[in-house]
């Protein structure tokens, strides 16, 4: 069973930037993708960022292109999800997830706990 641990989440005013870690623990040979995902109050769970397992490929959402960068330390089995120029609507709690692929919520099997990510002055 693949267990992930995310940390790095907490208070920021626009334009900061933020870190997030996601600790991967367990077999990770049963997945092909990371992703980070986030949930704003009143909203669906959304697809920001991923990173393939395989090959590194990244992707990222059209809102955060430019902005966010997702990487990984294959030594740490570590994902990193890096988060610049900040604004309020980026404001949710951020997860990862460990899955097939894609932006479909569905298709991730393993979920951390997620961890609250705020943007404001």
């Amino acid at each position: 069973q693949l267990q992930l641990v995310e940390s790095g989440g907490g208070l920021v005013q626009p334009g900061g930037s933020l870190s997030l870690s996601c600790a991967a623990s367990g077999f990770t040979q049963d997945y092909y993708t990371i992703g980070w995902f986030r949930q704003a109050p009143g909203k669906e769970r959304e697809g920001v960022s991923l990173i393939s397992l395989v090959d590194g490929s990244t992707y990222y959402a059209e809102s955060v292109e430019g902005r966010f960068t997702i990487s990984r330390d294959n030594a740490k089995n570590t994902v990193y999800l890096q988060m610049n120029n900040l604004k309020p609507e980026d404001t949710a709690v951020y997860y990862c997830a460990a899955g097939l692929g894609g932006w479909v919520v569905d298709w991730y099997n393993s979920w951390g706990q997620g961890t609250q990510v705020t943007v404001s002055s």
